[in-house]
Order: structure tokens, then C-alpha cells, then sequence
């Protein structure tokens, strides 16, 4: 039977081997090499270098100390390739890295020359790296711009994908990664090591768990690339697409993009392309603009009605959802609107 300390040093070693693997498949087969993925490598390789070097000194307190230092130098690259990750994703373009990687590089460069861990041990534990986890602290602020918009749909109650859900599980993944080890001195130091692990592994049931005929998190929204849809199907979809306004079918809360497909007699990936594409905007946002056409016929026209209920007759599933809906489209609130139409 295994010990404690051994099936402690096993689970522990394991995420840090695991990210060391998911770093080389993302590197090597995710997608056809799409760019913004060799930030996902880099941030799993130096998160899974971080990990290591934790484990190998809680059970190995001897360890080379130049080992220990390539470890915390890792730390200050963490921050970077979660920024980067995000932001590649978020703006669909390939960010300015040099400025985001190099410095810290060369940073860490003159300090591991003429400050070796080996010789200046109290530096390193009192200030250097103090200082590294306040940057990767910094970047976990800056990076959080970019899933403002997903934790935006949690409030107003929206589905997410499962790339959102990815994208989530990434960044509060480090930044509970970060928390670990920051307060590690109140807890143990191998809890971050524990924590990478259980979370890699939550990850990882996302790969496996996937619906194949969903967009999975290593695709980017080149996904319609070299698929157009041929002009004869354009032509139909644009005349069914009156069929959800004529039925109404978006005053149903939990109308989906599903449903849609079916009404309309079509693939749900080929009505997904048409909205992305020539309708340059998401099949719930479109949805959302029917709702508040409907709730503005309504304001306009209904005296008895509270405002609260003008909403969910529209089909919004909230009286939050449909207020800031509402305000974003019209630049309005229901109330002054219904001040200013009311006939």
C-alpha cells in the first residue's frame, strides 16, 4: 500500500507531466499550428516548468538550486501567455508579443547572472520573487478584459459556448494557481502543485466530454474559412429567416439556434455561418434585436402593462437581461422610451 507522501508526490507530479504533454500537442496538432494556440503551449509549458520545480523541492529540499531558480523564473512568463492567449482569441489577430515576452526574458536573464539563486538565496525569496508574482498578478488583472463579455452572458442568463467555457477554465485556472502560491505560506507549498493539477484535469473533461459537431476550443473564428455557402442557399435562407419574425418564435426565452435550424429547414451550421457572416452578428444577439423590436411595438402601445412584464412578453427571462438589452440597442431605458413613443 502506498504511503501518504507517495500518493501525494504522484498526484501532484502528474499535472505537472500532463501539462507538459497538452503543451507539445498544442504546439505540435492544434488545428493546423493556428498562432493564438503557441500561447496556450507557452502558458501550459511554463505553468507545468512552475509545478515541477514546487514538487521536486517539497520532497526534495536539496534540489539544485538551479533548477529551483529556472522555476521561479518561469513564474514571470505565466502572466504574459494568459494575456496573450486571450487577446489573440479576443481580437482575432496576432498581438504585439515581443514587448509582452522579451523584457521579462532579459530581465530574468541579468538577474539569474549576477544574482544566481544558488548565492542569493535571501534576494530571491525577499524581493525578486515578490515582485514576479505582483506581475503575474497585474496580467491576471489586465487579461480579465477579455471575459468580461462571457461572464457578461452568465448574468444575463445566456448559454455559453464550450469555447467560452474553455476560455473561463483557462484564466481562473491560473489565477487560483496564482492564489496557491501567494498564500501558500498560510496553507502547504505543494497545494499550488495540487491545485494545477485537479484543475488541468477539469480541463481536460472538456476535451473529452466535447460535442464534435460544436466548435472546440482549439479552433479560432476562421472556423467558416474555405465554406461558403452557395448562392441559391443564401437566397432561401434569407426568405425563411421572416418565418421567426412571423411566427414569433423568438418570444419563446429558451429559443435556440437548434430550434432555429429546424424551423427554417436548414443546418444549424450553415444558419450559424449565414448570421456570423452576412448578417455580421451572433444568432443570440440577432434574437436579442427581435425581442426589443417587440418590446418597443409594445411600449409604444400598451398602457396596462408594468415595464417588468413588457419584458418577458417580448421573451426575455429577465427583468436585468431586458433592461440592459434594451439600454444598449436604444440608448434608452424602457421607461423614457415608452415617455417619448407613446401614442
Amino acid at each position: 500500500m502506498r504511503s501518504p507522501n507517495e500518493l501525494l508526490f504522484f498526484f501532484s507530479a502528474l499535472g505537472a507531466f500532463n501539462g507538459f504533454l497538452l503543451s507539445l500537442y498544442f504546439a505540435i496538432n492544434a488545428k493546423k499550428k493556428i498562432f493564438t494556440n503557441y500561447f496556450l503551449s507557452l502558458l501550459l509549458l511554463v505553468l507545468s516548468i512552475r509545478i515541477i520545480k514546487s514538487v521536486f523541492f517539497y520532497f526534495n529540499p536539496h534540489l539544485s538550486n538551479t533548477f529551483i531558480q529556472i522555476g521561479l523564473s518561469a513564474c514571470i512568463l505565466i502572466g504574459p501567455f494568459l494575456f496573450l492567449y486571450l487577446k489573440s482569441y479576443a481580437q482575432n489577430d496576432k498581438p504585439n508579443w515581443v514587448k509582452h515576452v522579451v523584457p521579462y526574458l532579459g530581465i530574468m536573464t541579468v538577474l539569474g547572472t549576477f544574482y544566481p539563486y544558488v548565492e542569493h538565496q535571501a534576494i530571491w525569496s525577499r524581493g525578486i520573487v515578490r515582485v514576479i508574482y505582483f506581475q503575474w498578478f497585474l496580467y491576471i488583472v489586465l487579461s480579465f478584459k477579455y471575459i468580461q463579455p462571457i461572464l457578461q452572458k452568465i448574468r444575463e442568463k445566456e448559454s455559453l459556448k464550450k469555447l467560452e467555457v474553455w476560455f473561463l477554465s483557462i484564466y481562473f485556472g491560473v489565477a487560483f494557481v496564482w492564489f496557491a502560491y501567494t498564500f501558500a505560506a498560510y496553507t502547504s507549498y505543494i497545494v499550488g502543485a495540487l491545485s494545477f493539477t485537479f484543475i488541468l484535469y477539469l480541463i481536460i473533461l472538456l476535451l473529452v466530454f466535447r460535442n464534435s459537431q460544436e466548435t472546440v476550443f482549439f479552433q479560432e473564428k476562421e472556423r467558416y474559412k474555405n465554406k461558403t455557402i452557395d448562392q441559391e442557399t443564401l437566397d432561401l435562407i434569407r426568405q425563411k429567416m421572416t418565418i421567426i419574425v412571423e411566427k414569433e418564435l423568438f418570444l419563446n426565452p429558451n429559443f435556440t439556434l437548434e430550434e432555429a435550424a429546424k424551423e427554417l429547414k436548414v443546418t444549424k451550421h450553415t444558419l450559424s455561418q449565414y448570421v456570423n457572416e452576412v448578417l455580421g452578428k451572433s444568432f443570440s444577439n440577432l434574437i436579442k434585436e427581435y425581442r426589443i423590436e417587440k418590446a418597443k411595438s409594445l411600449l409604444e402601445t400598451e398602457k396596462n402593462y408594468t415595464i417588468e412584464s413588457l419584458g418577458y412578453d417580448s421573451g426575455f427571462n429577465s427583468k436585468s437581461t431586458f433592461f440592459t438589452a434594451f439600454k444598449k440597442q436604444t440608448g434608452l431605458t424602457p421607461t423614457e422610451y415608452q415617455k417619448q413613443h407613446s401614442k
